[in-house]
């Protein structure tokens, strides 16, 4: 009957038996089966199961091994199939050719203009807005037919940026292909644009200039549809018009203009290759140039010229020898065309050159390069009035006519009710002399800085009617300074209107310390100090100088310009309120304002504190160091003398303008001591290679002017104001506000002592001199002894010169035991 399930059958010898599958084959034995062989299974016979293997099999052995291979092991198995790699590669391929074709079909052709593409150069304005004080950069030219530009000029051009322009399709394959491979390697994306991707970046609106894969992608779409839709011809017609080539030449003929003084159709072919090498840098070249570093130009000219002579070897072959370029460099230099100077020196002629770098300075600060006004088209409206640009000079020419080319004079004058700097004298002509006296001479300011002391007082809550002290400063000892007097005697008491008009040390260092002592803050001038930096002179200076030392900051010894003082005293003019000063009124490219003027306003200190620190400075002119100097109408000032009377100060103001006027003198000596004049104020700096920055024929050294404050600087001021005011409505100043109360640092005086003749018109405090009643015999500087620094003016805190080249800033330094050291003292 039926074989129990799952039990082998077996052949009637007892051996088992496979069963048959259903069609009818036999299944491959299993692995380390033996065949069948004639002799049975024997352990180790043929056909056994033993290490010798299948013996011979039956025939239907070999079928099974032809019908199966054998499946891959190991690695082999991840390899796909042949088919399958290019069938997914052939879907890629498609794929991306279909964004491509997508992003190319979606990418317009821009029709909008730049504004930079059609601009000109800049024009600076006097205030009026109408008067041209210069023009900044090349006024563009449109060329309107591409024939009037000569073929030799279109080619090196071509040789120079794009050699297969007029085949290629506004792309280049290779130059594509260098860039991506620049930046799948990781380095910097190379432009590789050619000529029609050039003119579609700078000419049309809405392709950026960011150093992107996506920008450039955009650009090469564009380029090629512009190839398309417009001749070579239009095409290099429109990139020569606005390509632009340095010393803001923008377009070719701009360009022929500034590098030659020629018309684009009179240039060479040398000319030509050299205005076609500049395009690749334009900037960088000048700034190499002005080096006078030729190399990167003479790199590009001789790769220019050698690319013409391949360009068109019949028509060009001979222009490397005529222009020395062996193998594509500058092997004889005495070919290289010959450049026309730049213009910019009749432009910086006389006192034009000082109102035009101030502006560009200024314009640098917000954020306008030099070179973007100089190839912007901006509209620039100066604050300068040029009838006060003038009046400056003839002011300060007048009063030192007769005076040698040693004594400098500055002069500053600001609008106090929105910082506009209205006039200066900074030097007769910028050509012969570029240091800007009224901006860039940084000297102490002596007594003119008191004022900031006395607002700083009635600013606190006090008034004028306080007393403080005259004779002798409380406390008398003040921590860290040295002993501070008076050149006269003014009694034990003074109020601080009289203080004020005959510039009483003693009174303006008590009140310094009087003020640290109410707010804690002994021997850090905090409250002078915020007041000076809120009026605009500068926080380093005057950091450094409180540090340095201590009270006599109260007396004038931080250094400030005559620009920082006209626009500082604009506190006491404008009711306590401040306003940078600034020399840009608006920058217009266009119809548009590209920079506002600066407005901001600061409220300094109080409406009250400004209209009684005026009313104490109005004496200053009626009795005071200045009396009988006015100017007919309501004016208030200070003046200010240093050590020796090195340097000597006026500055002063009615509701409308605020002066500042500051001289100096510097000897120039050589080593030996020989002194020699000043060439156009400058001390001459000898002949290479005799001498050079490191070793100069002279040197400058600061020494006495032989007057003081009260003298020529209030004679400038005054011949200015004069002739700013005329014509102008008579303004007064606020009325007293008699505000605060009395805060006497000594006693009121009883009777209040009569002056002597000399107390009526006392000469202006300056530094205190030496006082050597407490000295210790060992101590040299307290003594005053000339030999502690010898050969020198003294010592100088700030470790050098002032960076400008004239002389030192040099400032009192204070010693331990308390007196000032014998030292030379500068600052106006």
């Amino acid at each position: 009957m039926g074989m129990p399930s799952g039990d082998p059958r077996r052949r009637i010898s007892g051996e088992e038996t496979q069963a048959m599958p259903p069609d009818g084959r036999r299944r491959r034995g299993e692995p380390g089966s033996g065949g069948r062989g004639p002799g049975g299974r024997g352990p180790d016979g043929p056909g056994g199961r033993g290490p010798g293997g299948r013996g011979p099999g039956g025939p239907r052995d070999s079928d099974d091994d032809d019908d199966r291979k054998p499946r891959r092991t190991g690695w082999k198995r991840f390899i796909p199939n042949w088919k399958i790699v290019v069938a997914a590669f052939t879907i890629l391929v498609a794929g991306v050719f279909g964004m491509i074709a997508v992003a190319y079909a979606n990418t317009p052709v821009p029709t909008g203009k730049q504004a930079e593409a059609t601009a000109q150069g800049s024009v600076i304005y006097y205030r009026d807005g109408k008067t041209a004080i210069a023009r900044v950069g090349q006024t563009r030219v449109i060329i309107d037919d591409i024939k009037k530009i000569p073929r030799h000029v279109q080619d090196a051009v071509i040789a120079a940026e794009n050699r297969s322009f007029r085949e290629d399709a506004g792309i280049s394959f290779s130059g594509l292909m260098r860039s991506v491979w620049m930046t799948v390697s990781g380095e910097q994306i190379q432009g590789a644009s050619t000529i029609t991707q050039q003119m579609a970046r700078n000419y049309y609106d809405g392709l950026s200039r960011d150093v992107s894969a996506q920008r450039k992608i955009k650009e090469i779409f564009v380029a090629i549809k512009l190839n398309k839709s417009m001749s070579k011809d239009d095409i290099l017609l429109q990139y020569l018009n606005t390509v632009p080539f340095g010393r803001g030449a923008n377009g070719i003929e701009a360009a022929a203009r500034a590098f030659f003084k020629k018309h684009v159709w009179e240039l060479n072919e040398g000319q030509a290759a050299y205005l076609a090498g500049r395009i690749q840098s334009p900037s960088r070249f000048d700034v190499e140039e002005q080096k006078k570093n030729f190399a990167p130009t003479y790199e590009r000219f001789a790769y220019a010229i050698d690319g013409m002579a391949k360009l068109d070897p019949a028509k060009y072959g001979g222009l490397p020898a005529k222009y020395g370029v062996q193998d594509a460099k500058l092997v004889d230099v005495k070919k290289f065309p010959k450049l026309a100077k730049e213009n910019d020196k009749d432009v910086y002629s006389g006192i034009k050159g000082y109102m035009i770098t101030q502006v560009l300075q200024e314009l640098k600060v917000r954020g306008l390069s030099p070179d973007t006004v100089r190839s912007g088209g901006y509209k620039i409206t100066s604050t300068f009035d040029k009838k006060l640009m003038i009046a400056a000079k003839k002011a300060v020419k007048d009063v030192t006519n007769g005076m040698s080319n040693e004594f400098h004079a500055g002069l500053a004058a600001v609008d106090p009710r929105n910082g506009r700097v209205v006039a200066f004298y900074g030097g007769d002509d910028y050509l012969n002399d570029e240091w800007n006296e009224a901006f860039d001479s940084k000297k102490q300011a002596a007594s003119a800085f008191k004022p900031y002391v006395l607002a700083a007082w009635l600013d606190a809550g006090y008034s004028l009617n306080s007393f403080v002290p005259g004779n002798a400063t409380v406390p008398e000892k003040l921590p860290g300074t040295t002993k501070i007097g008076n050149s006269h005697n003014v009694g034990a008491a003074i109020d601080l209107v009289k203080a004020t008009a005959q510039s009483v040390n003693t009174a303006f260092a008590s009140m310094g310390y009087a003020l640290d002592e109410k707010n804690g803050t002994i021997g850090q001038l905090a409250a002078v100090k915020q007041i000076a930096i809120d009026a605009g002179l500068d926080k380093g200076r005057m950091d450094q100088d409180v540090e340095a030392h201590k009270y006599l900051f109260t007396i004038g010894s931080a250094l400030v310009s005559p620009m920082e003082q006209a626009a500082g005293y604009s506190i006491f003019a404008n009711a306590g309120k401040h306003v940078d000063y600034h020399v840009v009124k608006e920058v217009k490219q266009g119809d548009i304002v590209a920079l506002p003027e600066i407005s901001a306003v600061k409220q300094v200190i109080s409406p009250e504190a400004a209209a009684d620190a005026t009313v104490a400075m109005e004496e200053v002119l009626k009795t005071g160091t200045a009396g009988g100097k006015g100017i007919g109408r309501p004016a208030a000032g200070k003046t200010g003398t240093n050590n020796d009377e090195k340097e000597a100060w006026f500055v002063g103001y009615t509701p409308q303008l605020v002066t500042a006027v500051g001289m100096y003198r510097e000897q120039c000596r050589t080593k030996s001591g020989k002194i020699v004049q000043p060439q156009h104020s400058n001390c001459p700096e000898g002949k290479a290679p005799k001498y050079g920055p490191d070793n100069k024929y002279t040197d400058p050294k600061e020494i006495s002017l032989g007057f003081e404050g009260a003298g020529p600087p209030t004679s400038i001021w005054r011949a200015f104001m004069m002739a700013a005011m005329e014509g102008e409505k008579v303004e007064q100043f606020p009325a007293r506000a008699s505000s605060g109360a009395p805060e006497n640092i000594v006693p009121s005086p009883t009777p209040t002592p009569s002056p002597t003749p000399e107390d009526d018109f006392p000469p202006d405090g300056g530094f205190p001199p030496d006082d050597t009643s407490n000295c210790d015999p060992m101590d040299l500087a307290c003594n005053g002894t000339e030999d502690v620094n010898p050969g020198g003016d003294g010592e100088d805190p700030f470790g050098g010169g002032d960076g400008f080249g004239h002389s030192p800033m040099m400032v009192p330094a204070p010693s331990p035991s308390g007196s000032r050291k014998s030292t030379a003292t500068t600052g106006m």
